[in-house]
């Protein structure tokens, strides 16, 4: 294949960030089947990317073998060798720039993450939409020649579960609700208290799907699937690749402004989001979603919101401004879209 069609992308981290590349990388390979991607990501993301044709992942051992300058160096060797014709920066951070340093290609295009944007927004200076991530991701492809139209979407077929999945989770009969409670900010997170509502309340006529990592998460999963009927606790049990089978089925995702959103989302399916200190307008609402399906808090009560971009900036009093959503909100949105 021509080096000419051949792009490298590079976006190392986060889960979320990572996952909202999928829908712009389908778009884009789709419309432009001439072209070759490598991606360059954590070796973790690697079935994120399962789906895509012509789609290949290149993993990056940022805290091992590519650590520091003279890791990147090498990396850039490696990838020297592929005949990329330009690179598409969806990172754009220090590490990502110093390898670009050593990358032999004839562009590079970054991304614009809005700073300036959304410094006006978290201190309330316009209180508006931005421009979605997966919009700037898609003019970085634009800047580089290709026009991504992300307006009519594709997603891969739901996945047929082999007997393992089926039976953890069991009776299939009833819809299923995925439930992803936990953020990586207290601030992003709905209240456990009234979460216990809303699966309690939930689990009399649905299957319920719990998902989260680390033996704290999993302790209080473990706890919920102990309590309630038609509960399943998946945190620990299963890879990445098995819980996107899983997520693949679900007739609904609820979860915080975490990657779990944008997982289910590029997956194609329904996500109900719960946000905290942070906000859609920032541009982080998980893929093709229904505005009415963010469920936001009360600025009335809590006028700074968003009071970050990340949600790891808040005054105190703001830690559980997401309570502020009652329980019956959540219930309702869910069951009027199952």
């Amino acid at each position: 294949m021509s080096k000419q069609k051949h792009i490298l992308v590079i976006r190392l981290s986060a889960m979320g960030d990572v996952a909202m590349t999928i829908p712009v990388l389908r778009a884009l390979t789709l419309q432009y089947p001439e072209l070759k991607i490598t991606v360059l990501t954590k070796a973790f993301f690697k079935p994120f990317f399962r789906d895509l044709e012509r789609v290949e992942v290149f993993s990056a051992d940022v805290k091992g073998e590519h650590k520091g300058v003279f890791g990147l160096y090498k990396l850039a060797k490696t990838l020297n060798k592929k005949d990329i014709f330009c690179v598409a920066d969806l990172h754009n951070v220090l590490r990502s720039k110093i390898l670009k340093k050593f990358i032999i290609c004839k562009r590079f295009i970054s991304v614009d993450k809005g700073r300036k944007e959304k410094k006006l927004l978290i201190t309330g200076k316009a209180f508006k939409q931005l421009k979605t991530t997966h919009q700037r991701y898609a003019d970085v492809f634009e800047q580089l020649g290709y026009k991504v139209d992300l307006k009519s979407p594709t997603y891969p077929k739901k996945v047929v579960l082999n007997s393992k999945l089926k039976k953890l989770i069991g009776d299939t009969s009833k819809k299923s609700i995925g439930i992803a409670p936990f953020a990586a900010h207290e601030s992003k997170r709905y209240p456990l208290n009234l979460m216990q509502i809303v699966i309690e309340n939930l689990s009399i006529n649905y299957n319920i799907i719990l998902f989260g990592g680390g033996k704290q998460e999993s302790e209080i999963l473990n706890n919920y699937q102990n309590n309630f009927d038609n509960t399943i606790n998946l945190a620990g049990k299963l890879t990445l690749d098995e819980e996107m089978d899983i997520i693949s089925n679900l007739d609904v995702m609820l979860s915080m402004d975490s990657g779990n959103a944008h997982i289910a989302a590029m997956l194609g399916v329904k996500v109900i989001s719960i946000w905290g200190v942070t906000h859609p307008f920032a541009g982080f609402s998980p893929f093709n979603q229904p505005e009415h399906h963010a469920l936001l808090p009360d600025r009335n009560k809590f006028p700074l919101i968003p009071t970050s971009v990340y949600g790891n900036k808040y005054p105190d009093s703001y830690i559980e401004v997401s309570g502020s959503i009652s329980p019956e909100t959540v219930i309702s949105k869910i069951k009027s879209i199952v």
